[in-house]
């Protein structure tokens, strides 16, 4: 019998979250994979009675592999294969709505490259997930003050991104609320 039954279904049931986490922090539907696999690996080999939330544990656990994977990133700077800008299309069908909005998201993750691995968290954590910065300081190893500071600067520095991608988009407009 597995033995890890009820908090494999715990894990199962986070795991959505867990990796739609992963993939706004890293760009990469398989890193995000890969984030998230290792995090179920560290939860199989930790005693669950010492977790007090098991969602706030998770959400921590797969923050700090993927902020592992991107000071990894910046260190040896590789670029996903297959990532292509994107083309133009003209009409105002469902099928150019699509590929505008993977435009956007590959021009989003332009500007996130640009944030340092922290500023990355701290704002895809805060202002995606709306996770508060006493849990984002955790993960980050720094405090409330300095991680609101964090997340306000990829924020200004998102917004502040006044480049035209491919001709299509204006990310700095595509960022704004």
């Amino acid at each position: 019998m597995n033995e890890h039954g009820p908090l494999a279904d715990q894990f199962q049931a986070h795991r959505r979250q867990l990796r739609a986490v992963a993939y706004r922090m890293l760009g990469s539907a398989a890193e995000a994979d890969d984030a998230v696999q290792e995090t179920w690996l560290r939860l199989a080999r930790t005693d669950p009675t010492g977790i007090d939330s098991l969602e706030a544990w998770l959400r921590t656990v797969v923050s700090r592999l993927c902020l592992d994977m991107l000071r990894a990133r910046t260190a040896r700077r590789e670029d996903p294969y297959g990532q292509h800008p994107p083309t133009r299309t003209a009409g105002g069908d469902p099928e150019h709505e699509a590929e505008l909005i993977d435009q956007i998201g590959r021009a989003m993750l332009v500007v996130l490259d640009t944030l340092s691995p922290n500023e990355r968290v701290a704002f895809v954590l805060h202002d995606v997930f709306a996770v508060p910065f006493t849990e984002i300081a955790t993960i980050v190893d720094r405090t409330p003050a300095t991680a609101k500071k964090l997340a306000s600067r990829a924020r200004h520095r998102v917004r502040g991104a006044a480049f035209v991608y491919d001709g299509t988009i204006d990310v700095a407009s595509s960022c704004s609320p």
